[in-house]
């Protein structure tokens, strides 16, 4: 139990008050058990050195791509870097009137801004293929499906009549 200021032994008072908060300590310091020692560890801490070590941070692009390579993502991340490049595999005037849109499958879908080039992309689709295989791994696409400019659609809305519906719409 700490000491009471009156029950010390009597001497002069110190105006700074040390004395007092000395006696307080010491009896604070006789009652509560010690702190816990902290204990090291047997082996001194490595230092890292010049070159690469488990500690350092990761290149962000192997990171990725070991995220991609545990999702089994590869052949898509492919395909998809390979639609960015169209224009490199058709050349920059097929390019200009068509572009891929879809990836599902090993079924490559491209749309075309007319059915002049539908036609002509159909004539060398298996070449195509064989560059996209080249470019992303054997096999990963089967097929390039070509399609036209989308038609007009009469359609609007939730609720419509099967056919073109009545006549009066312009009179």
């Amino acid at each position: 139990m700490p000491e009471s200021p009156q029950s010390a032994d009597p001497v002069e008072h110190d105006p700074t008050g040390t004395d007092y908060a000395r006696r307080i300590a010491r009896t604070v310091r006789s009652t509560s058990e010690p702190p816990p020692s902290r204990k090291r560890s047997a082996a001194p801490p490595t230092m890292s050195g010049s070159g690469t070590d488990a500690r350092d941070p990761k290149a962000a692009g192997n990171v990725l791509g070991s995220y991609i390579t545990a999702r089994g993502w590869e052949v898509s991340v492919s395909i998809h870097t390979v639609m960015d490049r169209w224009a490199d595999i058709v050349g920059e005037q097929v390019a200009a009137h068509s572009k891929p849109e879809t990836y599902e499958s090993g079924v490559l879908v491209v749309r075309t801004d007319s059915t002049t080039w539908a036609t002509q992309l159909r004539h060398v689709a298996a070449q195509v293929v064989a560059k996209l295989n080249e470019s992303v791994g054997d096999g990963a696409v089967t097929r390039v499906e070509v399609r036209g400019p989308d038609a007009p659609t009469w359609k609007h809305g939730r609720l419509r009549v099967k056919g073109r519906g009545a006549r009066d719409t312009y009179g």
